[in-house]
């Protein structure tokens, strides 16, 4: 089978070739508060050679809808990824595509999402979601599991919950909010590698 790829909280230009590079299928610009957080310029200057096959992700986490407006306008993203209950409350485009986040230990939707992303409690802390809820999950609809991933436990998390596909931050960078190229071209080579045996 085929995994799908996100690496997550690219705050340069190098680290976001590397990744196109190595085939990813989805890039994450973070606009909520973090050590990953870039404003929407820095946002739409690293993402200005992603070729239309690689979604350009905005990442963000109960944000106001004066920020929702603003890189909705300027950064113009693929996929708008934020905390599943904050979608109600924003007004958002028809035909924006939207990845709904899910979290281990707080309460879920009552009925799933077609695609949808499971991580733990804090987004970019490294913390492993629960990966026996999340093959439940993945039975379900098409998850992306994210959460304490790396190249050394990514083939493990890839064979216990069958996941759509893999999400990274953390797990790639030489320092919070650093991305490491080597590791992430070990991660994409492992993720793959992993999903072809399954």
């Amino acid at each position: 089978m085929n995994i799908w790829i996100k690496i997550c909280g690219m705050t340069n230009t190098l680290a976001v070739n590397a990744a196109v590079d190595i085939g990813v299928n989805a890039i994450g610009f973070v606009f909520a508060p973090s050590k990953r957080q870039v404003s929407v310029q820095q946002a739409s200057e690293y993402a200005t050679n992603i070729p239309a096959s690689v979604m350009r992700i905005a990442v963000m986490q109960h944000p106001s809808q004066a920020l929702v407006d603003e890189v909705l306008k300027i950064f113009k993203p693929d996929v708008l990824q934020t905390d599943w209950e904050d979608v109600a409350g924003l007004q958002l485009p028809t035909q924006l595509e939207i990845l709904p986040v899910l979290r281990a230990g707080k309460p879920l939707p009552s009925e799933l999402p077609k695609r949808f992303l499971f991580e733990g409690s804090v987004s970019g802390s490294g913390e492993i979601a629960d990966w026996q809820l999340a093959a439940q999950l993945a039975m379900q609809g098409e998850l992306i599991l994210a959460g304490g991933l790396r190249a050394q436990n990514v083939r493990d998390a890839i064979t216990q919950v069958k996941p759509f596909g893999v999400d990274v931050s953390s797990g790639v960078e030489a320092a919070p909010g650093i991305k490491d190229i080597n590791k992430i071209i070990e991660f994409v080579n492992a993720a793959q590698a992993s999903a072809e045996v399954i």
